[in-house]
């Protein structure tokens, strides 16, 4: 059985309270939520070619706290590392360091193998600011809350474009499924995936299984195939997969699987961020490097998180009524 516990060292709600983080210096301590918070290595260019330091990235992550932190909660957290920036190596490390401050939360989890991995959590700003210190450029939450990490509030798709699909086929996909998932009831929220792709979410009343949530995703990425073999594939296998569609990825619905989260910069040229659109913008045109660190913050502050309604209890959609 997958279970999992959290360890908390508090009943802090995530915060976002504001942080001043130095320039000019190597390290610096920084206060945070009532925690002093160990920066390192701030001059280092995390992506060379833009002058964009692991500092800017740490102010970039602060800047947009009171947006993402509750995105967040109570998640267990996959750190993907970039110790050397955008450019260099990166690994994936699930259990949370050792020696670590001793307010940072962790998910406890039992993976099938019978072995129990401790995820850290990002729970206020002071934890968000350790994560990304360790180097973590984009930020890989679990879809299902710590307190029952086998039933997910989200299903979602993630449409990654085949070798010679361009981004306008990933907007008509994109308005394709959400036109298929409304029918069936569903509001359906976009991001960018800072990368090369558009991620469809809806918020679902916690209750089916996660093996649940990506059978349905399966059966459903199927059915679009079918209604437009042209433009999507569901095609798994990448060897198998037809140019130039889009996939419509049903399998990072699978657990223990992520994605980039919400306003996560992500590790390509022009630092993009995965970022919440309207099906206005979609609609309109937009493209992967419209959103990137320079400008989301001053997006956020104008139109403020077009994602809140996904952190709702109302409004969710009962999947049971489609299993």
């Amino acid at each position: 059985m997958m279970a999992s516990t959290a360890k908390k060292k508090s009943s802090a709600r995530a915060k976002g309270a504001s942080v001043v983080i130095p320039e000019d210096v190597r390290d610096a301590v920084v206060e945070a939520d009532g925690h002093a918070v160990s920066l390192t290595n701030l001059g280092k260019l995390f992506w060379p070619k833009l002058g964009i330091t692991k500092g800017d990235l740490l102010r970039y992550y602060a800047a947009v706290a009171p947006v993402l932190l509750p995105h967040l909660h109570d998640r267990a957290m996959v750190m993907k590392r970039y110790p050397n920036g955008a450019t260099g190596k990166w690994f994936f490390m699930k259990r949370a360091p050792s020696p670590r401050p001793d307010w940072i939360e962790t998910c406890a989890i039992e993976h099938g193998s019978g072995s129990i991995i401790d995820f850290p959590m990002v729970q206020d700003l002071a934890s968000l600011l350790w994560v990304v210190n360790l180097g973590c450029i984009d930020l890989n939450q679990w879809y299902a809350r710590c307190d029952d990490v086998n039933r997910p509030d989200y299903l979602h798709f993630d449409l990654d474009p085949v070798v010679g699909a361009s981004f306008a086929r990933v907007r008509d996909s994109a308005l394709l499924v959400r036109e298929a998932l409304e029918a069936l009831g569903m509001t359906v929220f976009a991001k960018t995936t800072g990368s090369s792709g558009i991620h469809l979410y809806v918020p679902i009343v916690r209750g089916p299984l996660q093996k649940e949530v990506w059978t349905f995703a399966k059966e459903f990425a199927r059915v679009m195939e079918s209604r437009a073999p042209k433009l999507v594939t569901a095609e798994y296998r990448i060897a198998l997969r037809p140019r130039g569609r889009v996939l419509v990825d049903y399998n990072q619905n699978a657990w223990g699987r992520t994605l980039a989260s919400i306003y996560s910069p992500r590790p390509t040229p022009k630092a993009a961020v995965s970022t919440p659109v309207t099906w206005a913008e979609i609609e309109k045109g937009i493209e992967i490097d419209d959103f990137r660190i320079d400008n989301v913050p001053a997006r956020v502050k104008k139109l403020g998180d077009l994602w809140k309604p996904l952190l709702a209890t109302r409004g969710r959609f009962k999947l049971e009524s489609v299993l």
